[in-house]
């Protein structure tokens, strides 16, 4: 039994599943997802961009809380240190996190359990959260939860009998173009460039859909290696390929994406 800093309790069970129950619980015809491959491009405008050209509106749960954040802060900040009326005031301001978190929470969950059941692999790409987290942008970027969604998406993917692959965290996806006949790298573009053409094959690309298709490809390059030779799935244990190396780290492009779209057109 857990109580949490909002005065709620919590019960953990540790039970075992039956693979053709949950085959039971998701009677999704084999044959209906077979082939069905899906690259995700994670941002903070957008929370995520498939390589079909959706896009998934960030919720942005933490911003949309702040007003109401703020003026319980303020008045916890007021109450005489040791009185009831201090306890009363932090638990309200717990229990409205506890809100944001468990919103977030929920949204994460609907999504993962929308792209497992409908795919039969998933393909995103590897983020350094830690690392991009260290700027102005760190309660967006944590607001966005990121890690916690594609740590969904990995054990469903392992519970239902789907593919889940990352790629490798210097993979160039917003720099290559997506044309399987070109991949050629430009190298960085600025923020406001949201579309471009690659002078190699003369592709007009849209900026997060060429590097949510960037994504797919690489994931089933690396998915593919990994049947082949024996590996587990970790990118970095895969020799990689002329065409996906890259002279800035994936999680730098990420950062300064973040820091030039400023923190009220990219909060999540």
């Amino acid at each position: 039994m857990i109580k949490d800093a909002a005065g709620r309790y919590f019960a953990s069970f540790v039970i075992d599943t039956d693979p053709q129950a949950d085959a039971v619980r998701w009677p999704v015809d084999a044959e209906e997802v077979a082939g069905r491959e899906v690259g995700l491009d994670m941002g903070l405008t957008h929370f995520a961009v498939l390589d079909t050209g959706e896009q998934i509106a960030s919720p942005r749960f933490l911003r949309r809380a702040e007003k109401k954040l703020k003026k319980l802060q303020r008045a916890h900040a007021r109450k005489q240190t040791g009185s009831k009326n201090k306890e009363k005031s932090r638990r309200a301001l717990a229990r409205q996190h506890a809100r944001v978190a468990d919103a977030r929470h929920e949204f994460h969950h609907q999504l993962s359990t929308r792209l497992i059941r409908e795919h039969q692999a998933v393909h995103a790409e590897t983020l350094n959260v830690k690392g991009m987290a260290r700027g102005r942008l760190a309660k967006s970027i944590h607001d966005a939860g990121w890690s916690g969604f594609l740590n969904m998406l990995e054990y469903k993917a392992e519970r239902y009998g789907r593919i889940f692959q990352r790629t490798g965290r210097t993979f160039p996806s917003s720099q290559r173009c997506s044309n399987p006949a070109c991949h050629r790298i430009d190298g960085p573009k600025p923020l406001k460039v949201r579309t471009w053409t690659c002078e190699g094959c003369g592709t007009v690309h849209d900026r997060d859909v060429n590097a949510a298709r960037n994504t797919l490809q690489e994931g089933q390059r690396l998915h593919h290696l990994k049947v082949a030779e024996g590996h587990h799935g970790d990118p970095k244990r895969l020799q990689s390929d002329g065409k996906t190396k890259g002279p800035t780290p994936r999680h730098g492009a990420k950062k300064q994406e973040a820091k030039e779209s400023g923190p009220d057109n990219c909060a999540a």
